[in-house]
């Protein structure tokens, strides 16, 4: 048993000590020799090495075995071909020819098998390297800010999930390739060819720095062809993931020609890019071609010469002819590796750089957890901006009562919707406080304040799945009974079950396949089963039509009984018996009170009300009827 920790600890301590060698080589090669740009590709090699392969070392090592007893078997024939070519020509013996056959049957056999298993293991550490990037990346993308995404598009994303992950498992695999099997078979060749004619040996070395300086000089170029083909490939996934999503208004205005047009030049792009790529790349073989018949050439005529004119054994010559053709391939894949490496680089690249930027939204859940008793939300001379020098709320200060609406109104751009932001906590404060029930959100955990607040926007989003997935998102693990108690009080039960498959009915990508109206109840149902004490509506009615507005309207009332509800509101019909209606101008609360009560003060609220109902200013609600978002539905 104490045998096994040794093996994994010299197995680790050897896979690190490669890193660290390919690390001391950035430092000893000559500058001319080794580029800036190169040495910054040999760093993330030994990163791959150490955060990558060294967690698969028991893999790589039996491919390590696996590439070793290919590269035996293939220099193993090369050296056998010299005893085949003698015992043919002049020993002329029949039974050694046939044993030297079934030995070469048994090296090729294993040599298949051999290369079959390198192949299927390093496939799957390959495969699992891409599985673990992409699921940092996704992990990395979720930790992040809503600052961090506003800076970036969506289909860079995507773009380094699909690419950058698999570029490092394809670095891997090249570096693997590179240095076990094609290096071992060199080395094993190299060797049968020294034993057999070590004077013709010293041809390969002399042609080695030319076609090594010939290689060098492309590497520039495919990084930079490389990059430029990253570039348009994110931006054909943008293009394609706005026409998807906008497709209505790309029909609705005409715009499949200048779609056509805007995606055609990136493709167009990256095929001539992809050309390039693939005429530079390709110019290794011509210099590797000549210098290789250079070399062919050279040793035909000196082995010619020993075997005619001095009457050497071909046996030698013959052997050490084929060695030198089989060491061609390998030699020339090993010359031209860092071309292979500039083209996933690129996306390499771009992965670690995503995944070294700090987390913008660490994890705060070593904070002690919010304990809501009444949801009692207070703004204590909030200062916020999102741009340095541009604020968007000046010293806001106002308060949420539970078990009442408050109703923030207001022209657009007031700093509504920041409110919400940073009651959500997507943000950090410039100054001043967000308390929920005495305690500031800044000092709980991130994910205990969401926990307690129900959020339901004007557009709502709902994931690929089915109803009762998007329902389920509320409460994950809820059960059947619950996801349905849920979807009656969203007046969504109903609409539902109209489908074939009910609860299970695919809602298709961001909900295409439901109304606004069933969409927004489907939303609704998703915050009811949440159960939380803070309500956030963002003019969740603002887009329905009358019988969708009055089922949603009456499903949030379901939604906002007995809780702290706030509420945005653009159309000030749906707020009239709100508790107190905050006037949000310029960063500020400039009125507050009731409907009643600001109308008569007849200040901005007023002014907004005469600008939507003109003629009707007295605007009231029946209190008999009671409390609700919209007196009209009671």
């Amino acid at each position: 048993m104490g045998s096994r920790p040794k093996r994994r600890n010299l197995a680790a301590r050897v896979l690190a000590l490669s890193a660290i060698m390919l690390d001391r080589l950035t430092h000893l090669l000559p500058e001319k020799l080794l580029p800036e740009k190169l040495k910054g590709d040999l760093g993330l090699i030994v990163r791959i090495l150490n955060e990558q392969a060294r967690a698969h070392w028991r893999r790589l090592i039996v491919i390590a075995a696996f590439m070793g007893v290919a590269a035996a078997a293939t220099a193993s024939f090369a050296y056998l071909f010299s005893h085949v070519i003698n015992d043919v020509y002049y020993r002329r013996s029949f039974s050694d020819i046939v044993a030297l056959a079934i030995v070469i049957i048994l090296l090729f056999t294993a040599k298949g098998l051999a290369t079959y298993g390198q192949a299927v293991m390093l496939a799957r550490v390959a495969n699992r390297i891409t599985a673990e990037n992409q699921r940092r990346m996704f992990d990395k993308l979720v930790q992040e800010g809503m600052e961090y995404l506003a800076d970036r598009r969506s289909s860079e994303f995507m773009t380094i999930l699909m690419q950058g992950t698999t570029a490092v498992s394809g670095v891997l695999r090249v570096v693997v390739l590179a240095l076990g099997r094609d290096l071992l078979t060199l080395i094993g060749l190299v060797v049968v060819m020294t034993v057999q004619k070590p004077f013709l040996s010293l041809i390969g070395i002399v042609i080695m720095p030319p076609a090594v300086i010939g290689v060098r000089k492309l590497i520039k170029r495919v990084r930079n062809l490389a990059t430029m083909q990253f570039s348009h490939g994110m931006n054909i996934l943008q293009l394609m993931q706005e026409t998807v999503q906008g497709f209505r208004v790309v029909k609705a205005f005409n715009l499949e020609d200048e779609m056509r047009r805007r995606i055609g030049q990136d493709i167009s792009h990256i095929e001539w890019t992809a050309n390039k790529i693939a005429r530079v790349s390709s110019r290794r073989s011509p210099i590797m071609e000549t210098l290789g018949g250079f070399a062919i050439a050279i040793v035909m005529i000196y082995g010619g010469f020993l075997v005619l004119e001095t009457g050497a054994p071909p046996g030698a010559f013959v052997s050490f002819m084929g060695a030198f053709l089989l060491a061609y391939e390998p030699a020339k894949r090993i010359a031209g590796v860092n071309i292979d490496l500039s083209n996933s680089m690129v996306g390499v690249r771009a992965l670690y750089d995503m995944l070294d930027t700090p987390a913008t939204e660490a994890d705060d859940n070593d904070k002690p957890a919010l304990a809501v008793a009444g949801g009692r939300v207070q703004f204590i001379d909030v200062d916020f901006s999102y741009q340095p020098g541009q604020p968007v709320l000046r010293r806001m200060s106002f308060v949420a009562e539970p078990d009442q609406v408050t109703a923030l109104v207001g022209p657009s751009g007031g700093g509504k919707s920041t409110i919400f932001s940073l009651l959500l906590d997507f943000y950090r404060l410039q100054g001043g406080a967000v308390v929920i029930d005495g305690q500031q959100i800044g000092d709980v955990a991130r994910k205990s304040v969401r926990a307690n607040i129900a959020y339901v926007g004007q557009e709502p989003f709902l994931f690929r799945g089915s109803v009762r997935d998007n329902i389920m998102c509320g409460l994950p693990g809820a059960a059947d009974a619950e996801v349905v108690e849920a979807a009656k009080a969203a007046n969504a039960h109903d609409f539902i079950m109209s489908f074939p498959l009910g609860y299970d009915a695919e809602v298709g990508e961001i909900g295409s396949r439901l109304s606004l109206g069933q969409r927004q109840r489907v939303a609704i149902a998703r915050a009811l089963i949440k159960n939380a004490p803070i309500v956030l509506l963002d003019e969740p009615t603002a887009s329905l039509d009358s019988e969708s507005e009055h089922k949603v309207k009456e499903a949030l009332r379901r939604l906002c009984a007995g809780k702290t509800t706030l509420v945005i509101a653009h159309h000030l019909n749906t707020i009239v018996d709100a508790d107190c209606i905050h006037v949000v101008e310029n960063g500020r609360i400039v009125e507050s009170g009731r409907h009643d009560e600001l109308l008569r003060e007849g200040g901005r609220y007023a002014t907004f009300s005469r600008l939507q109902f003109p003629g009707n200013q007295e605007r009231q609600a029946d209190p008999e009827q009671g409390r609700s978002l919209d007196p009209a539905l009671t």
